[in-house]
């Protein structure tokens, strides 16, 4: 039997032993992070709130992630995947469950701001613990199905919240709002005490993978490293990781993604109330065929990135399309039909671009400066996500409706797919994984 495939049935064991776990984990993480969007169709009301406060509660989670991000990734390197998981899950769980205790804007903003710090590290170390597992090769395809809970998390989410808001309201004296964070809150306590149990922290780690097996991975993994010219190794200082102009290029594109994909991510259900849909369970179910649609198209477009071992043209096509769509959902304001479609097209390319994007800051960096750089971005990131999480909201509640600020998130998102196509040079590979270009930016 050829090296080719003894090293695919390697990786295919790994993956069904390692990605169902933090696919489920990645999928109550998302449920808990944007149900506040199905939530504030009650609240706002129930506690006389307006837009601003929902835009503001949602910076302070944001803020509250970056902030916390870089010093979490650098505790999983120390202490491991399985504890850092449990932390972060048991904190984020009992977070949402106690937002069903608000009656402030205050106390939504402290809620949301520990949410913030509880989740903060999850994806960024989420990310780094693939770089453990998976060579260059196939891990776009490896993120596409990790983050296929995504969409699987708004496919069950939205109907979901959209059932416990409107079939509990009034249930044990509680509104609707307060039912869906107990709910969907209380899962994650379960999963985070079961992590130390079921993860390898990595493959040296694991007893049901063979010596050879071990080896296969290490090979793999040290030919990606001994391939990228643009590699920031583990040894380098993490001032270097800081400062060095390839990381801050792609902190600056992640700034840009991150505000079209919070875009989307939080004011889904705010504009297909606006554009007509007025049935809480109605916008749920929608926010769910809106993401099966999603899934299908990550799984697609991540296959073909690997097919053509192209990352940047992939990622900017679908910043590109992202942006169109959120422009023209002004036009389509008085068409539930069109809304939807623009709207399924923009989540469908909006949460796409983070899985192929993030298979290119991983082959410049490895060791300590992975778990450095890839959190500094992903701070960046939510740094972008806060920023238009505030700007969404205060226009909103200026203009009474959120069609002005996604057109300027359409500009920010056109900016970042310019920045991208004309300061990153991706490092290309052919099939087995070896460079056979430059990497620069």
């Amino acid at each position: 039997m050829s090296d080719a495939t003894n090293d695919d049935r390697t990786f295919r064991r790994i993956g069904w032993r390692v990605i169902p776990f933090l696919f489920a984990c990645y999928v109550l993480n998302f449920i808990d992070r944007v149900n506040v969007g199905f939530a504030k169709l009650q609240f706002l009301r129930d506690l006389h709130f307006d837009e601003s406060v929902f835009g503001i509660a949602t910076a302070f989670f944001l803020v509250a992630y970056a902030i916390f991000e870089v010093p979490s990734n650098l505790l999983l390197t120390r202490v491991g995947v399985g504890r850092t998981l449990r932390r972060i899950m048991v904190l984020w769980g009992a977070c949402t469950a106690l937002q069903m205790f608000m009656t402030s804007a205050l106390q939504l903003y402290v809620l949301r701001f520990m949410l913030g710090a509880a989740e903060a590290g999850f994806f960024p170390g989420m990310i780094l613990f693939m770089t453990y597992w998976f060579p260059d090769r196939i891990r776009a395809r490896v993120n596409s199905i990790l983050l296929l809970a995504v969409p699987i998390a708004g496919m069950l989410g939205g109907p979901l919240s959209g059932w416990i808001m409107s079939n509990l309201h009034g249930s044990l004296g509680l509104r609707g709002w307060q039912w869906l964070f107990v709910i969907e809150g209380l899962p994650a306590l379960v999963l985070g005490v079961l992590a130390p149990l079921l993860l390898s922290d990595s493959p040296q780690h694991a007893r049901w993978l063979t010596p050879q097996e071990k080896e296969t991975v290490q090979r793999a993994l040290q030919a990606d490293i001994d391939a990228s010219a643009a590699t920031l190794h583990a040894s380098a200082p993490l001032r270097d990781v800081f400062r060095a102009p390839r990381v801050l290029v792609l902190a600056a594109v992640y700034f840009c993604i991150y505000i079209g994909l919070t875009a989307v991510t939080f004011w889904l259900p705010t504009i297909l109330r606006d554009a007509g849909v007025a049935n809480l369970s109605t916008i749920g179910w929608i926010a769910g065929l809106i993401s099966l649609l999603t899934m299908a198209g990550n799984l697609a477009i991540a296959y073909s990135s690997d097919r053509f071992n192209d990352r940047r043209w992939h990622v900017a096509g679908c910043g590109i399309v992202a942006a169109v769509c959120l422009l023209g959902l002004y036009a389509a304001s008085h068409s539930v039909a069109a809304t939807v479609v623009l709207l399924a097209v923009a989540q469908m390319t909006a949460f796409t671009m983070p899985i192929v994007f993030w298979t290119i800051p991983v082959r410049m960096l490895s060791g300590r400066s992975a778990a450095v750089g890839i959190a500094f971005i992903s701070m960046t990131g939510s740094i972008g996500g806060a920023l238009s999480s505030w700007l969404i909201g205060s226009i909103s509640a200026r203009t009474g409706s959120p069609y002005a600020a996604m057109s300027a998130v359409a500009a920010v998102l056109m900016l970042g797919m310019m920045l991208l196509l004309g300061c990153v040079k991706e490092t290309q590979r052919d099939a087995t994984g070896t460079a056979v270009g430059a990497a620069g930016s």
